[in-house]
């Protein structure tokens, strides 16, 4: 098969189109002919070499695709309702990048109702971690407000629609005046741009001094204590990378009289039955909001796969609202 192979630990242009051995299905697991490839952040640190896969997965970058089941474990097909010829989408360990990919029977979800293949490879790796962290995690309720960082990103888009859908107000940064109405326009209530505004000030103005109930936060840094002091009594603030560096100084006394929980957590080290109960949740209850209409695609830019290098240049620019996605 083709795949896009990491050549050497460095900058996009180590991304080569190369030949690898057709993966085979193991017990669990199904072979997907992948039509799309969804890029995402690991992407660019395992490329760098910061972000390595587990034991036991790919070596080829790719950790979220869509296509049609060609083969698999029959009980594990049967018990999770697909079968060969059945179009889906999947979050995986590694190996995304390329024409044929395996995948727990678990991780997969069907592709939504009038959703093209390069549109449903912008699901799993969002889905997944938009749910794990601000609903299973944090706990974020109807009637609550959400503060996103990032809110241009393909977790970010993803975290908005999601959170408006299921009846929270809904706040972000972003870093360009087109980011913030791209964010609007898919429900957002409030836009920041943190580059002329002070999110914490802002933030709290917007809900009466009350502050925010659940922050995700995929900066960390110095954006860990100012989180503290945008939440709200018993707020929560989910932590899910940490571009913006690894150490942060916080109020400790905020954290206690404000009864506050900071949380964090990765997915791609967790087990296959962990994942598999989180694609449950969303077969049960984001799925039929993606059905509805609820929930729409947003595709920044799709690129043929032998462009992988251009297409990690593009999300290292930081320029991108929502998600890119390598077409096979």
């Amino acid at each position: 098969m083709k795949a896009i192979a990491i050549t050497r630990p460095g900058g996009p242009e180590v991304l080569e189109l190369a030949e690898r051995p057709d993966p085979v299905a193991g017990p669990g697991e199904c072979l997907i002919r992948v039509a799309a490839s969804g890029i995402n952040r690991p992407d660019v640190l395992q490329r760098k070499g910061a972000y390595p896969p587990p034991p036991g997965a790919s070596e080829l970058p790719g950790l979220e695709v869509a296509g049609e089941i060609v083969a698999g474990d029959a009980d594990a097909l049967v018990a999770h309702g697909f079968k060969p010829g059945d179009k889906v989408c999947a979050l995986v360990n590694g190996g995304g990048y390329a024409e044929l990919c395996t995948a727990p029977v678990g991780q997969c979800l069907p592709v939504p109702q009038g959703w093209t293949l390069t549109q449903a490879a912008t699901l799993p790796e969002t889905c997944f971690t938009v749910w794990a962290n601000v609903f299973d995690r944090a706990g974020l309720q109807a009637g609550e407000t959400l503060l996103i960082h990032g809110g241009g990103s393909g977790i970010g888009v993803t975290a908005i629609q999601l959170a408006k859908a299921l009846g929270a107000r809904v706040l972000v940064t972003v870093g360009a005046a087109d980011k913030a109405e791209a964010c609007k326009a898919l429900g957002a209530d409030l836009a920041i741009n943190y580059r002329e505004q002070d999110f914490v000030a802002v933030a709290k103005a917007a809900t009466g001094g009350h502050g925010v109930d659940v922050i995700l936060d995929m900066v960390a840094g110095d954006y860990i204590g100012r989180g503290v002091q945008a939440l709200a009594e018993d707020g929560r603030l989910a932590l899910i990378a940490v571009q913006g560096g690894v150490k942060a100084e916080i109020d400790v006394g905020l954290v206690l009289r404000k009864r506050l929980t900071i949380t964090g957590s990765t997915l791609r080290p967790r087990s296959a039955a962990f994942k598999a109960g989180i694609a449950r949740s969303l077969r049960d209850k984001v799925w039929p909001l993606i059905d509805a209409g609820r929930i729409k695609p947003v595709v920044y830019r799709e690129l043929p796969a032998v462009q992988a290098a251009e297409a990690h240049a593009l999300m290292e620019s930081n320029q991108h609202i929502g998600k890119i996605v390598l077409n096979w």
